[in-house]
């Protein structure tokens, strides 16, 4: 017996995906789930009870846990002990990192923060490890305990050939191993395709898509662009808040004592220190070039519908 296992995220492309595998599937072989990273706005939770009440059907959360991890690299720091490199610099932890890191390592239940504090540092565009880390090896635990089971598994992926540069070969159907299979049926859509069709379907689209979000999934993300940020910091400025206490933390289990949410490679302590969410989300509110404000930046309500979809017609 095959299980359709749908990765949902609260997006526009996973609610395409979800309604086509009701469609085309047994109801009770649909296997809808959402990792959660913990990193997510409270709309995205509420879009997903409300696609379980549109649509009868239960979708399973599932939650990465680092504490054994962090339990590992708290013996690891207690115990450092390693000698000077040649060249005179060393590469143990000095006493007073240890002890600063070792006040602020403990498990918090979050899964973004909890792999940040373990990592000691943020995810970043060369280094996007949150994606593997909460996401896909969430669902690749969950798809093989379903083969351990005696099922088959066809993982239904709400993936976009022009979502990106590194899905523009994105193929329909792929083996992945393991004895799971991926299929993408929206490959060929545009995002406006699956606005189109969830509306004809007469299911609402993630209310965030109306709040200046080109993407739902982290709020924000370590990619977010320059007039995203500026929307999420007029509109849910809580959430840049909650980063800036993020950032205090994992600094403090940092090895470097230094990290920021927004990747600030090769620059010194001093240097990063000015590239925290708080400096970006003020980068955001000027023009092209990053040095003059936008005068005109402040005067549109933030509860004003504002969509890069055309949403707001």
């Amino acid at each position: 017996m095959i299980k359709h296992v749908v990765s949902v995220s609260g997006g526009k492309d996973s609610t395409a995906t979800l309604l086509l595998a009701m469609e085309n599937c047994t109801r009770e072989n649909i296997e809808p789930i959402f990792c959660d990273t913990g990193n997510e706005h409270e709309a995205v939770y509420e879009y997903l009870a409300y696609l379980e009440q549109a649509l009868d059907i239960t979708i399973t959360r599932l939650k990465a846990d680092f504490s054994e991890q962090i339990a590992r690299k708290r013996m690891f720091i207690a115990r450092d002990q390693r000698k000077g490199r040649k060249d005179g610099k060393r590469l143990r932890w000095s006493n007073k990192a240890k002890r600063r890191a070792l006040s602020v390592l403990h498990p918090t239940g979050n899964p973004f923060l909890d792999l940040c504090l373990w990592k000691g540092r943020f995810p970043s565009r060369k280094a996007q490890f949150c994606t593997e880390e909460l996401k896909r090896n969430m669902a690749v635990e969950f798809q093989l305990d379903l083969i351990d089971a005696g099922y088959q598994v066809l993982s239904w992926q709400g993936v976009r050939r022009d979502e990106s540069e590194n899905r523009k070969n994105a193929k329909k159907v792929e083996r992945i191993g393991g004895g799971i299979w991926t299929f993408r049926p929206i490959v060929d859509w545009t995002a406006l395709d699956t606005f189109a069709f969830a509306k004809s379907r007469g299911v609402q689209s993630n209310p965030l898509y109306t709040q200046g979000m080109g993407r739902v999934g982290c709020m924000p993300c370590i990619n977010a662009r320059k007039g995203e940020l500026l929307q999420i910091s007029k509109r849910f400025p809580e959430h840049v808040n909650r980063i800036a206490e993020w950032e205090a933390l994992v600094a403090m289990a940092s090895k470097r004592g230094m990290s920021t949410f927004f990747a600030a490679p090769k620059m010194t302590n001093r240097e990063a220190s000015k590239q925290t969410i708080d400096t970006k989300v003020e980068w955001a509110k000027t023009t092209h070039g990053g040095k003059q404000f936008d005068l005109l930046g402040d005067l549109p309500e933030s509860t004003a519908c504002a969509s890069a979809y055309g949403l707001c017609e």
